[in-house]
Protein backbone atom coordinates (compact mmCIF):
# COMPACT_ATOMS: atom_id res chain seq x y z
CA UNK A 1 0.00 0.00 0.00
CA UNK A 2 0.97 3.48 -0.71
CA UNK A 3 -0.21 6.95 0.43
CA UNK A 4 0.11 10.23 -1.34
CA UNK A 5 -0.10 13.58 0.20
CA UNK A 6 -0.35 16.32 -1.72
CA UNK A 7 0.42 19.91 -1.19
CA UNK A 8 1.35 23.46 -2.12
CA UNK A 9 -1.70 24.91 -3.90
CA UNK A 10 -3.39 28.24 -3.34
CA UNK A 11 -5.11 31.20 -5.16
CA UNK A 12 -2.53 33.58 -7.13
CA UNK A 13 -2.32 36.03 -10.10
CA UNK A 14 -1.67 35.02 -13.19
CA UNK A 15 1.88 35.34 -14.00
CA UNK A 16 2.79 34.45 -10.69
CA UNK A 17 4.72 30.70 -9.31
CA UNK A 18 3.66 28.02 -6.55
CA UNK A 19 5.52 25.33 -6.21
CA UNK A 20 3.63 21.50 -5.36
CA UNK A 21 4.88 18.78 -3.01
CA UNK A 22 3.84 15.31 -3.65
CA UNK A 23 5.28 12.97 -0.28
CA UNK A 24 4.95 9.29 -0.59
CA UNK A 25 5.03 6.77 2.31
CA UNK A 26 4.16 3.19 2.42
CA UNK A 27 4.82 0.37 0.15
CA UNK A 28 6.16 1.84 -3.85
CA UNK A 29 6.90 -1.57 -5.06
CA UNK A 30 6.91 -2.02 -8.78
CA UNK A 31 7.26 2.45 -8.86
CA UNK A 32 8.13 3.54 -12.58
CA UNK A 33 7.64 7.01 -12.57
CA UNK A 34 5.61 9.53 -10.60
CA UNK A 35 3.31 11.59 -12.22
CA UNK A 36 1.17 15.27 -11.67
CA UNK A 37 -2.41 15.12 -13.62
CA UNK A 38 -5.01 18.08 -13.17
CA UNK A 39 -8.77 18.11 -13.40
CA UNK A 40 -10.92 21.31 -14.12
CA UNK A 41 -14.53 21.63 -13.33
CA UNK A 42 -16.62 19.28 -15.92
CA UNK A 43 -12.93 18.32 -17.63
CA UNK A 44 -11.64 15.24 -17.87
CA UNK A 45 -8.03 14.73 -15.82
CA UNK A 46 -5.69 15.31 -17.92
CA UNK A 47 -1.70 14.69 -17.95
CA UNK A 48 0.82 17.78 -16.87
CA UNK A 49 4.29 15.97 -16.09
CA UNK A 50 6.13 12.93 -15.00
CA UNK A 51 9.55 12.07 -13.66
CA UNK A 52 11.32 8.26 -14.29
CA UNK A 53 12.30 7.44 -10.33
CA UNK A 54 14.87 5.83 -11.51
CA UNK A 55 16.47 8.26 -14.12
CA UNK A 56 15.16 11.65 -13.57
CA UNK A 57 13.91 11.91 -17.07
CA UNK A 58 10.78 14.42 -17.08
CA UNK A 59 8.22 14.60 -19.73
CA UNK A 60 5.73 17.63 -19.88
CA UNK A 61 2.33 18.41 -21.76
CA UNK A 62 3.15 20.71 -24.08
CA UNK A 63 0.49 23.31 -22.26
CA UNK A 64 2.58 23.58 -19.56
CA UNK A 65 6.25 22.70 -21.45
CA UNK A 66 8.71 25.95 -20.54
CA UNK A 67 6.34 27.25 -17.53
CA UNK A 68 6.30 24.11 -15.39
CA UNK A 69 9.30 21.83 -14.17
CA UNK A 70 8.92 18.52 -12.33
CA UNK A 71 11.99 17.16 -10.12
CA UNK A 72 12.49 14.67 -7.21
CA UNK A 73 14.23 13.88 -4.01
CA UNK A 74 14.17 9.87 -3.96
CA UNK A 75 15.50 10.26 -0.21
CA UNK A 76 12.67 12.20 1.00
CA UNK A 77 10.55 9.65 -1.30
CA UNK A 78 9.08 13.11 -2.53
CA UNK A 79 8.24 15.01 -5.72
CA UNK A 80 7.83 18.28 -6.86
CA UNK A 81 5.95 20.27 -9.17
CA UNK A 82 7.07 24.21 -9.96
CA UNK A 83 5.43 25.97 -11.68
CA UNK A 84 5.71 29.65 -13.18
CA UNK A 85 3.68 32.13 -15.19
CA UNK A 86 0.36 30.66 -14.72
CA UNK A 87 -2.54 31.60 -16.20
CA UNK A 88 -5.75 31.74 -15.71
CA UNK A 89 -6.17 28.24 -17.51
CA UNK A 90 -4.04 26.20 -15.28
CA UNK A 91 -7.03 26.76 -12.44
CA UNK A 92 -7.44 23.21 -11.80
CA UNK A 93 -7.13 20.46 -8.90
CA UNK A 94 -3.61 19.12 -9.10
CA UNK A 95 -2.94 15.26 -8.39
CA UNK A 96 -0.10 13.36 -7.53
CA UNK A 97 0.26 9.71 -8.83
CA UNK A 98 2.58 6.58 -9.24
CA UNK A 99 2.74 4.15 -11.97
CA UNK A 100 4.60 0.80 -12.89
CA UNK A 101 3.77 1.60 -16.12
CA UNK A 102 6.46 3.07 -18.94
CA UNK A 103 3.50 4.51 -20.66
CA UNK A 104 3.91 7.51 -17.93
CA UNK A 105 1.50 9.80 -19.71
CA UNK A 106 -1.64 7.83 -19.61
CA UNK A 107 -3.76 8.22 -16.49
CA UNK A 108 -5.30 4.81 -17.24
CA UNK A 109 -1.97 3.56 -16.42
CA UNK A 110 -1.14 4.90 -12.53
CA UNK A 111 -2.45 2.58 -9.44
CA UNK A 112 -2.28 5.15 -7.07
CA UNK A 113 -3.71 8.73 -6.35
CA UNK A 114 -2.84 11.49 -4.16
CA UNK A 115 -6.50 13.84 -2.65
CA UNK A 116 -5.42 16.44 -4.74
CA UNK A 117 -4.10 19.70 -4.04
CA UNK A 118 -6.27 23.13 -5.05
CA UNK A 119 -4.57 26.06 -7.65
CA UNK A 120 -6.58 28.77 -8.53
CA UNK A 121 -5.33 31.80 -11.05
CA UNK A 122 -6.61 35.02 -10.97
CA UNK A 123 -6.89 36.96 -13.83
Amino acid sequence: QVQLVESGGGLVQAGGSLRLTCAASGRTFSRYAMGWFRQAPGKEREFVAAITWSTGVAVYADSVKGRFTISSDNDKNTVYLQMNRLKAEDTAVYYCAKTGSVYIQSKYRYDAWGQGTQVTVSS
